[in-house]
């Protein structure tokens, strides 16, 4: 038996790996395996919610609201992110290899980027 990553994100997601539905996940057992059984529009809706979650729990903070509802929110958006990067065949380390390569950037000079990139591929 391998030795369990040492990132939570890491371990999170090779749990969540593991209840795909193609590597046994049982969707009357686990609530992963029933949003991926269900397919994505299960847990793209989640997303949306979770997302409106974060939302509202960071405006309740400013006006004196629990700041760790807000990290809670923010947590249940990641988990079900991190579904869907399953689901596609991707992982966490992805996004932080793609936080990476943005390090360095000002966010106007990245968009300006991925504008410009955006162009060029609707030329082709």
């Amino acid at each position: 038996m391998s030795t369990p990553p040492s990132d939570p994100l890491a371990r999170l997601a090779a749990v969540i790996e593991s209840r795909k539905p193609a590597n046994g996940g049982d969707p009357e057992a686990s609530y992963v395996a029933r949003l991926l059984h269900k397919g994505p529009d299960a847990f793209l809706k989640k997303i949306g919610e979770e997302a409106t979650e974060v939302v509202m729990a960071a405006k309740d903070v400013d006006h004196g609201g629990d700041r760790h509802k807000l990290v809670g929110e923010v947590a249940d958006l990641w988990f079900h992110c991190m579904i869907a990067l399953a689901h596609y065949g991707l992982a966490p380390a992805d996004v932080v290899a793609e936080l990476q390569r943005r390090e360095g950037l000002s966010g106007l000079e990245e968009k300006a980027l991925r504008k410009a990139r955006a162009r060029e591929g609707a030329g082709d």
